[in-house]
């Protein structure tokens, strides 16, 4: 899930890409990768590419907040949480 994330993130263009290990720091997820976007539509286009991708790979839609205002966007897949900040 990490990979297919950071490759959605690297083929939209999203800059400052930080992965931040979190197995056996934290329950909630073994990884949490944050990025930057341009702007809002580039955010918009980010988070539905990886939701997408989870989705392909999940077989479920993961969990999305931000979308309609594009500022500051979360998708959580389970494993891996995504931030994406304007």
């Amino acid at each position: 899930m990490r990979r297919a994330v950071l490759t959605e993130l690297e083929d939209i263009k999203a800059e400052d890409i930080v992965v931040i290990g979190l197995t056996g720091k934290s329950d909630i997820a073994d990884y949490m990768i944050v990025a930057s976007g341009r702007s809002q539509r580039q955010i918009g286009a980010a988070a539905e590419r990886v939701r997408k991708a989870a989705k392909a790979l999940s077989g479920r839609a993961p969990a999305i907040e931000g979308l309609p205002a594009c500022n500051w966007v979360l998708i959580d897949t389970g494993d891996v949480i995504v931030h994406i900040f304007r």
